[in-house]
């Protein structure tokens, strides 16, 4: 029963995902630990999506840290199920995204795997995104071969929606290969604008949002960006989508309340994601949902009602918890790495072909 540890570390920057799995037929979760990300680590992450003074010298102390994060929760997950690290045949460390630019030909993921191998006595597989990038590919979403493998085993049209700072699609079709794309913003505007008007780091089940009412004109300025017309295979980040991009918009608007422009921002997102899943995919039997947005019960309303027909749930009802998606889905990445499999599809990345994701780092 071959171990492996997925560690993810997202877009919203709330902290670090830990899943323990083992992977023989199929990937099954085992046990899992969440590290809340240090205030002045997740500032200094921050700082490094955007440019600055000193990047290169701020970027390794600051993935030093990440990594010293990363080992003691991996320590803590291996003392807690009673495993050794000689148990574990990898990790599989995602690392921490500070720029993704594939049509300039980079995305870039700091997360020094060498001193994660030596704080853990693990053999570590990382830098998976940019040999995708490398073969003409976007380097996201990685997550559909993933979801492929889980829940593609149905006689039904599914499609699986992660949300977290950002959305993206899968989608299962029987007897077809995987599709996938990001389809746009997840949490990553609703945090900003939460933690730019209150000062909290989400908005929790939604309740804010819930509360406001959905603006029209600024729901068309902010549907309006180009991004949003554009075919897959396509991804994005916070280089487009961050709160210089929302303030922007709401500089040609009366001062609206705080409430409406996160219930708008949540139309945003819900809009966004049935957009791009109706011009893919005419219908669709079952939208399974993880990820952060998963607990977010005014977009989960909104997508319940918005696609009639399709049973909307979470990946729980498949028996996955949805919080953990993700940091399974790189564990079972590191698997692919060590067994020479490839880890991309061109179909969704629009790579030149098939390829083998990730760097290894021996114990």
């Amino acid at each position: 029963m071959p171990l492996y540890i997925g560690v993810m570390s997202g877009t919203s920057l709330d902290g670090l995902d830990i899943a323990l799995i083992d992977q023989d037929q199929r990937p099954h979760l085992l046990a899992t630990l969440y590290r809340p990300m240090p205030e002045q680590l997740r500032s200094d992450l921050l700082a490094l999506c955007t440019s600055g003074d000193n990047e290169l010298a701020r970027a390794a102390i600051a993935e030093q840290r990440w990594v010293e994060l990363a080992a003691a929760a991996i320590n803590e997950l291996l003392q807690q199920q009673n495993l050794t690290a000689q148990q574990i045949r990898a990790i599989g460390s995602h690392g921490q995204t500070v720029r993704h630019e594939p049509a300039r030909g980079f995305t870039i993921q700091i997360g020094n795997p060498a001193l994660l191998a030596e704080l853990t006595g693990i053999c570590v597989v990382a830098d998976f995104r940019r040999r995708d990038v490398a073969a003409g590919g976007q380097g996201a979403p990685l997550v559909p071969a993933f979801h492929h493998d889980l829940f593609g085993n149905s006689q039904r049209q599914v499609a699986v929606l992660n949300v977290g700072g950002f959305s993206n699609l899968s989608l299962l079709s029987p007897g077809q290969e995987v599709l996938g794309f990001d389809s746009g913003p997840g949490n990553v505007l609703l945090d900003a604008w939460i933690q730019h008007c209150q000062g909290l780091a989400y908005d929790r089940d939604g309740a804010w949002g819930a509360s406001g009412t959905v603006h029209p004109e600024l729901l068309k300025r902010l549907l309006s960006d180009p991004f949003f017309a554009t075919q897959g295979p396509k991804s994005t980040g916070r280089e487009l989508f961050n709160l210089d991009w929302l303030l922007g918009h709401l500089q040609a608007l009366p001062q609206l309340a705080g409430e409406d422009v996160q219930a708008t921002l949540v139309e945003l997102t819900a809009r966004s994601v049935v957009s791009a899943l109706r011009n893919a995919q005419a219908h669709t039997d079952a939208l399974l949902v993880c990820g952060g947005g998963a607990h977010n019960a005014c977009l989960m309303k909104r997508l319940n009602e918005m696609l009639a027909g399709t049973e909307v749930s979470s990946t729980a009802t498949e028996g996955v918890d949805p919080d953990w998606v993700e940091a399974m889905a790189f564990a079972w990445l590191a698997h692919c790495a060590l067994e020479g499999t490839a880890g991309n599809r061109p179909s969704v990345t629009g790579a030149k072909g098939l390829r083998v994701l990730g760097a290894i780092y021996p114990a």
